[in-house]
């Protein structure tokens, strides 16, 4: 995207502007006067005469044809007097056909119209026939027609007289030419027509006054122009003169003042930084180019090893994080290289002076950073930023302010939509960063004293649209990226956490106990997040989904069986095991469906691990007696949690689950629970893979005390207690109720065990 811009030397002027340093010639070099060249050229074209051909053969072919045609005529005439019986017939009426020559003369009307090149009407075809085809008629014809024509006729006059300078008339056929000057006195075609009568005046005179128009009629039809424009001639010609004049060259010397200071850019002064550009171009395209390469990829690889190489929300799914980076810096650095160019290119044609500057001020880049933490966080964007910035100062030609612009807008567009919880928030963060916009560009306009007149104004407005349209690229770009990479923004978790949401209607309806069971994990993962700054959306909104594939056969799990009725002490335990374990294949395929991200499936996938469902494992073993019971066949799948927020899932599962089992849930005792369950899941190296650390245990064992503690508080005891039914102490879907009976208060010195004091600090 950045070629060729990287590699060549721009040069910084314009024709008209104002030179702010001196700039010398490094080395010597040529360049081709093209201006002085292209007028010369058109000079030496517009010195050639026009060319236009004089038909020296159309009079001969005139003559012939009027010869040709009387003759035959006068032949036909001729022809019945011999050979023939005179007969007495009736006089013909005038103008009507003679009989005797019926066969002779008026048969051949057709050939003698051919051979003439004219249509011949019956009336003057009998005057003809009268006058015999009188060699004198033909001959007045030709000698009028020849005086017409000798002076010369042209199909335009008015085209003709426009050449001011003459014409070059050349003869058909032959190699003589001749330079006319006075044009006027050839005649236009009407114009040669209307001086037949004129010219034939002083030979017509005396003569019958209807043989005299015919012979007019006969003159104005045959006449045609003989002298015509021969434009690819001429235009020959003036690209023969063009070429004869050479390229004119200029060379600048080593050293030479290419422009000085103040000097306001001329045509000259261009073709020269021109020249010295492609030069310098020329002579270190390849170095630039790969100088220009290793900067930045340098650039992008020391980001990645020093700053997002260890971030948690970069390891997870490594390869899909870092090809959404690449992809938004693509995407972002295309955006930023035709708004530069469309700015340049309506800037000159603006209604308003605008200058390309103000519009740069409206180029929504921020947008890319705050599209990055959407998915990845701020840690992520602020790195994001500041390459971004640096970019934007290669695309600008090195300018200083306005990489600090976009590096400083981009890095508070992140900040501010970090928490967006719903669409209203993009254009609020929007808002902002345009009125941020407005205080960078006046400092920008401060500091390059650069505040004259309206542009000030300018700065601002579009300093405002560019902060507007970040949110609004960001709101727009966001949803395309989450089809794209399989994310979840926190405005889609927010859309899942809603109670209404179809598919939790249908496990509240179908498996009501997995339900309640469900809605208070994703209360206690979402305050456990809170309290190790992981994402509380995501938790609440996996914890409300991790079960979902119990939906297809919820009577197998104990929280939704009624009457005391438990399916599996009918089945063999192994049966038991794969039904239990099928409710995550379930899940996956649901979460797919419904299309409920990568996030959500992972947390339904991993919130299990590779526990081990202890009791129909220790089911088995008894069933079995002597024979070897295999204990990965009553683990999980797996694989282990491998984020915070599914960890969080995991172990509110196990804890929501036992604390249900409590007879007398006191605080002390429910601490106990949780305590022991959570140094269980950790001695089983549940949680190796995900980022907790010890004191993210200890927050979290806090958290679950406080949200256990608030719905298991004491109430009131009634005179009349309900008689309690015996609990059953086989939780199908966890470890056995055994695990559940924690004391009720822990001696404060016993040590034993590594996380023994969890949660009471």
């Amino acid at each position: 995207i950045l070629y060729p811009k990287i590699v060549t030397i721009q040069s910084p002027y314009k024709i008209g502007d104002i030179a702010d340093k001196n700039i010398r010639a490094a080395m010597d070099f040529t360049i081709e006067d093209t201006e002085t060249l292209a007028q010369k050229r058109s000079q030496a074209s517009g010195e050639v005469l026009t060319v236009y051909n004089y038909d020296k053969s159309l009079l001969a072919a005139l003559t012939r044809q009027v010869n040709e045609a009387f003759n035959l005529a006068r032949s036909a005439i001729d022809a019945p007097k011999t050979g023939q019986k005179e007969e007495t017939q009736k006089t013909p009426a005038p103008g009507a056909p003679d009989q005797n020559n019926a066969n002779t003369a008026w048969e051949i009307k057709p050939e003698f119209e051919k051979i003439l090149g004219i249509p011949v009407d019956d009336g003057a075809y009998g005057i003809l026939e009268k006058e015999k085809f009188s060699k004198k008629v033909s001959d007045l014809i030709i000698s009028i027609l020849s005086e017409i024509l000798n002076n010369g006729v042209v199909a335009n006059k008015e085209v003709l007289l426009k050449e001011e300078k003459g014409i070059t008339l050349k003869t058909v056929g032959t190699d003589f030419e001749i330079t006319v000057q006075n044009l006027k006195h050839y005649y236009g075609l009407d114009q040669a027509k209307a001086m037949v009568r004129i010219v034939g005046e002083p030979a017509l005179k005396g003569m019958d006054y209807n043989l005299v128009n015919l012979i007019v009629d006969f003159i104005e039809r045959l006449i045609q122009p003989n002298i015509i424009l021969n434009r690819s001639e001429t235009e020959n010609r003036k690209k023969e003169a063009e070429s004869q004049i050479s390229p004119i060259f200029i060379t600048v010397k080593k050293g030479e003042m290419v422009l000085r200071e103040g000097d306001r850019v001329t045509f000259s002064h261009g073709l020269k930084l021109k020249a010295l550009q492609e030069e310098t171009t020329k002579k270190h395209l390849l170095e630039k180019g790969i100088g220009t390469a290793l900067i930045i990829l340098a650039m992008l690889t020391l980001t990645y090893l020093i700053h997002l190489k260890h971030q948690r929300d970069i390891l997870y799914y490594q390869n899909k994080n870092l090809f959404f980076i690449g992809s938004v810096v693509i995407v972002f650095v295309l955006i930023l290289k035709l708004s530069v160019s469309l700015a340049q290119t309506l800037a000159p044609d603006a209604p308003v002076p605008i200058t390309p500057a103000s519009l740069y001020y409206g180029i929504p880049l921020a947008a890319g950073a705050m599209t990055i933490c959407q998915f990845l966080g701020f840690t992520i964007a602020f790195p994001f930023a500041i390459v971004m910035a640096l970019i934007s100062g290669i695309v600008f030609d090195k300018s200083y302010e306005l990489s600090l612009y976009f590096l400083l807008n981009s890095i508070m567009g992140a900040y501010l939509i970090q928490n967006c919880r719903d669409r209203k928030a993009y254009i609020t963060a929007g808002s902002k960063i345009g009125l941020l916009n407005m205080f960078l560009a006046t400092m920008i306009d401060i500091y390059t004293v650069d505040f004259s007149g309206m542009k000030l104004i300018w700065d601002w407005a579009f300093g405002f649209i560019g902060g507007i349209s970040a949110g609004i690229v960001t709101a727009g770009i966001t949803p395309m990226m989450e089809m794209a990479f399989g994310y979840t923004t926190d405005n889609t978790l927010q859309e899942l956490s809603n109670l209404d949401q179809p598919l939790l209607r249908r496990l509240m309806l179908e498996a009501p106990g997995t339900y309640h069971h469900s809605i208070i994990v994703g209360s206690m993962v979402e305050a456990a997040a809170s309290e190790i700054g992981a994402n509380p959306l995501l938790a609440k909104a996996s914890g409300y989904y991790h079960d979902i594939g119990k939906i297809k056969n919820p009577l197998y799990f104990i929280e939704n069986q009624r009457d005391g009725k438990n399916i599996h002490n009918k089945i063999a335990p192994s049966m038991s095991c794969l039904v239990l374990t099928s409710h995550v294949k379930n899940g996956v395929e649901l979460a797919k469906e419904k299309k409920l991200g990568q996030q959500i499936i992972d947390a339904i996938v991993q919130h299990h691990g590779t526990t081990l469902i202890s009791f129909f494992y220790e089911k088995a073993k008894k069933l079995k007696k002597d024979q070897t019971v295999n204990i990965d066949d009553f683990r999980y799948p797996g694989p282990k949690p491998q984020t915070r927020e599914t960890a969080l899932v995991m172990l509110a599962d196990i804890v929501e689950a036992a604390t249900r089992t409590l007879e007398d849930p006191t605080p002390s005792r429910i601490q106990g629970l949780v305590q022991q369950l959570i140094n269980k899941i950790f001695s089983d190296n549940q949680l190796d893979d995900c980022p907790l650390t010890l004191k993210d245990l200890h927050s979290i064992a806090r958290s679950f005390n406080k949200i256990l503690n608030g719905i298991y508080h004491h109430r009131v005891e009634y005179p009349e207690p309900t008689p309690q039914e015996p609990k059953e102490k086989n939780d199908t879907d966890r470890q056995p109720a055994d695990t559940a009976q924690a004391p009720e208060a822990q001696d404060p010195n016993d040590s034993t065990g590594p996380l023994k004091r969890l949660g009471q600090s």
